[in-house]
């Protein structure tokens, strides 16, 4: 395959995607294998919360948005156009190892296996085993030459060249363990966080909401740390973020809200409360679902260099260009193709790795 092929089959792949919203899917005539996948996918949308709890309609719906706006042709032209695809001589079959936090959190590993020319053996978490695969099913009916180059595991992974792994710290250290002859990406906890100034507005704020409350606050890329200048009231933030209250009324949401804050009020630890967010104060940047937490700050110069002292824990920052490269609020959920887990270049390491 071409990497003019390769980009086509990808932009097939965003066209069927866009087809699929919320209480408004409809067939577009110019989409390939309509009548082989159409109807079967959106069961499958319906039918991922019994898969995974947390994979609501809505959630998996916003996923598959996400993703048919990303694979168009001029995005991804724009993506590959700083590599030399030329590099990558040898074919390889990279392991990758994927995480089921949210929907179809693995698909950009997988995208950047095929569009380098290299064979994908995946082996998907047992919270998210459908999405991918049926995606899959599909580049395959488009170009079947892909059907060599796409194989799920269930068991042990075995004969592969590199390995892409998604994991907790814990999981990490295993990995590392266990594939330290083989050249690696492994990926660890992170999490992101928000630098307000208090001068936002409260669109702002309401977007900041977004970037909270979006796969109910699971991903890495969703803000769970607050830096806020010294004094700051809290008002105008609950005010804005009062419109995401109905994520209380999603039981598996609730029990941690009722859970976490419990935790928090026996340990005496001082709480600001909404009815279906907790506020706490903690130096820590993972915070349990339905709870933030905050830190003050006194001197942004200062947060700047602590922030890039710990960047390893940090995968993005929410700011009004406050922090350098940092992250526009509500958007945290709706990465680019050349937006890279970790900063670290997927595509640079599967075209230069041996």
């Amino acid at each position: 395959m071409t990497l003019e092929t390769k980009k086509s089959v990808f932009v097939e792949l965003g066209k069927f995607l866009s087809q699929f919203s919320e209480g408004a899917s409809a067939r577009k005539s110019d989409v390939l294998y309509n009548d082989i996948f159409f109807d079967d996918f959106e069961k499958l949308i319906h039918l991922s919360q019994s898969h995974n709890g947390w994979y609501t309609p809505e959630q998996v719906y916003f996923a598959i948005k996400s993703w048919a706006d990303a694979l168009t042709d001029e995005n991804i032209a724009k993506w590959i156009s700083k590599y030399d695809f030329s590099a990558n001589q040898k074919e390889k079959t990279v392991a990758l190892i994927l995480a089921g936090n949210i929907p179809l959190v693995g698909f950009h590993d997988f995208l950047s296996v095929l569009i380098t020319g290299n064979k994908a053996l995946i082996k998907t978490s047992s919270n998210d085993q459908h999405l991918l695969p049926f995606l899959a099913k599909y580049l395959i009916a488009v170009d079947d030459s892909l059907k060599d180059k796409i194989t799920f595991v269930e068991g042990k992974l075995e004969n592969f060249d590199t390995v892409i792994a998604t994991g907790s710290n814990n999981t990490a250290r295993y990995f590392e363990y266990y594939f330290k002859d083989k050249p690696s990406i492994i990926r660890k906890n992170r999490n992101s966080a928000a630098v307000l100034n208090g001068k936002e507005t409260k669109e702002d704020l309401e977007a900041l909401g977004e970037d909270i409350f979006r796969y109910f606050g699971l991903g890495c890329r969703n803000v769970s740390k607050l830096f806020v200048p010294k004094d700051y009231s809290f008002e105008n933030f609950f005010q804005a973020v009062f419109k995401y209250q109905d994520v209380i009324h999603y039981e598996k949401y609730a029990n941690n809200y009722d859970y976490n804050k419990a935790v928090f009020l026996m340990s005496n630890f001082k709480l600001t409360d909404n009815g279906f967010l907790t506020l706490k104060e903690d130096s820590s940047y993972a915070s349990p679902i339905s709870s933030v937490f905050f830190e003050y700050y006194e001197n942004l110069e200062d947060l700047k260099s602590r922030l890039k002292a710990e960047e390893e824990q940090i995968q993005c920052i929410v700011s009004n260009n406050l922090i350098e490269n940092s992250v526009s609020f509500g958007q945290t959920q709706n990465p680019q193709l050349w937006d890279y887990a970790d900063n670290v270049d997927t595509i640079t390491f599967l075209l230069t790795t041996k």
